[in-house]
């Protein structure tokens, strides 16, 4: 088990150094203010409006960082700050919302293969863990034969939907950035600074994403070798 919680300290060290730098970008970015003087909801309706849609309603939720679509209620739900704020990190963030909204629209694969995952991944990625150390566990008692074994393999499959999801959420997030990049460029809504500080603070966002699936694939990895060690 040393290696595993050297395995989880590992991914949560990672993790936690991408988190900050993306706090302090945004942060920094959050200082620039746009030319333009829109607010993060104003930019939101406006990128909607231009891609032609008009049953997306943007609102304010609270938190930090709490930004997301949700294409139940088709709903772009910004942050207070974001919501309210005129700056590049603002700008950037609705726009990337918003970007998903028009995945939605257009039926982009990968978002609708990662809706799909969703009610199955939220009920796996609750028990596939519990299960395969259960699995090992009986395994042991049984001299690593019997039913533990498929127990363990059982939840070896449950976390792989889930290092599925990780890895099928990162074509759906670069994708949002880039239409959301290509939007503020194109339509002439930044300026040329602002626009570097929208594409750098978005690239770390996106980080945060490609760290939790490589984490993910991680500990597929690990205790897979876990489970199948214990056959020898």
């Amino acid at each position: 088990m040393i290696g595993f919680y050297v395995l989880i300290g590992i991914i949560s060290l990672v993790s936690m150094l991408v988190s900050n730098r993306l706090k302090s970008k945004f942060k920094k970015y959050s200082k620039i203010s746009l030319r333009n003087g829109m607010s993060g909801a104003e930019i939101a309706e406006k990128m909607l409006a231009d891609n032609g849609i008009y049953d997306v309603k943007v609102i304010s939720t609270p938190g930090r960082l709490t930004d997301h679509y949700n294409p139940k209620d088709k709903t772009i739900n910004l942050s207070e700050a974001v919501y309210n704020q005129r700056n590049a990190a603002a700008a950037a963030v609705a726009a990337h919302e918003v970007g998903h909204a028009v995945q939605h629209a257009t039926a982009y694969d990968w978002l609708t293969m990662r809706s799909k995952l969703v009610p199955v991944v939220s009920i796996s990625s609750r028990f596939s863990q519990w299960l395969v150390i259960g699995g090992l566990v009986m395994g042991a008692a049984s001299g690593g034969a019997g039913i533990g074994f498929y127990i363990a393999v059982a939840g070896l499959i449950m976390m792989s939907l889930a290092t599925l999801f990780s890895f099928v959420t990162l074509p759906v997030e670069y994708d949002a950035s880039n239409r959301a990049l290509a939007w503020l460029k194109n339509k002439n809504m930044v300026t040329q600074q602002e626009f570097e500080g929208s594409k750098d603070a978005l690239k770390w966002a996106a980080r945060t994403y490609l760290v939790a699936a490589i984490g993910s694939l991680a500990m597929l990895l690990y205790w897979g070798l876990q489970v199948l060690g214990s056959r020898d």
